[in-house]
């Protein structure tokens, strides 16, 4: 599925390529020079992914990552440096900076692309687009389609999003600050109790099943999908 993606490199030949293969391949990319801008950009709107050079005018990519890394709200992103330098001490000082995959130039835009599909799967699993199945529950995202013990459920896009979310990170209690930032995305305004209705949804749609229970409400905590009984 696309993505954010950030890139930071402040050789304009090489951001321009990167920039143009990862719009061909459907995703959807901003630009920075240096970590000072891509940092404003990133307090407007999180990315899905950055990749990061390691040599920049002013801040170092290494000095950003680490940056980014101690605050709550960046902590999270997906990072892949960009450097090159092959030493092994190198791609570990990248690694320990809070990188959590390291290319070395001269890249091919193919060995790119995987990269940042398979960083993208490990963060993100919701991003991908093969089927999710949870107990007799199964969620196509290719076709948009969910089905609970085989007979199909209408869902609204939000539920959709919701459920497909929950279903990739199974057992975990999230809250309604996570799930809008994860479902509705990050800097939009929406009230908490907005999730607290879209779940009474998604619950609605899965009760002719005997599924609603698949999603659980964890008292004063959030909300969590299991297929165990709560």
């Amino acid at each position: 599925m696309p993505a954010a993606i950030l890139v930071v490199e402040d050789e304009p030949a090489i951001q321009t390529l990167i920039a143009a293969n990862l719009r061909r391949h459907g995703h959807i990319v901003t630009a920075a020079m240096d970590a000072e801008t891509a940092l404003r950009q990133i307090n407007e709107t999180l990315p899905d992914l950055i990749l990061l050079d390691w040599m920049l005018p002013g801040m170092s990519g290494l000095d950003f990552a680490r940056r980014l890394r101690t605050d709550s709200r960046t902590r999270s992103i997906p990072i892949i440096m960009l450097t090159a330098r092959g030493e092994e001490r190198d791609k570990v000082m990248g690694l320990e900076s809070g990188a959590d995959d390291f290319v070395t130039k001269p890249f091919s835009p193919r060995e790119l692309l995987a990269r940042i599909q398979a960083v993208l799967r490990r963060g993100r699993p919701q991003a991908s687009e093969s089927p999710v199945e949870a107990g007799k529950l199964r969620l196509n995202p290719a076709s948009h389609r969910v089905s609970a013990d085989e007979s199909p459920v209408s869902l609204g896009p939000t539920e959709f999003r919701l459920l497909h979310f929950l279903m990739t990170h199974p057992d975990r209690v999230h809250t309604r600050d996570q799930l809008l930032d994860q479902v509705w995305g990050d800097h939009v305004f929406v009230e908490e109790r907005t999730v607290d209705v879209h779940i009474r949804r998604l619950r609605a749609a899965l009760e002719p099943s005997g599924l609603d229970h698949y999603v659980q409400t964890v008292r004063g905590s959030g909300y969590r999908f299991s297929i165990e009984a709560n």
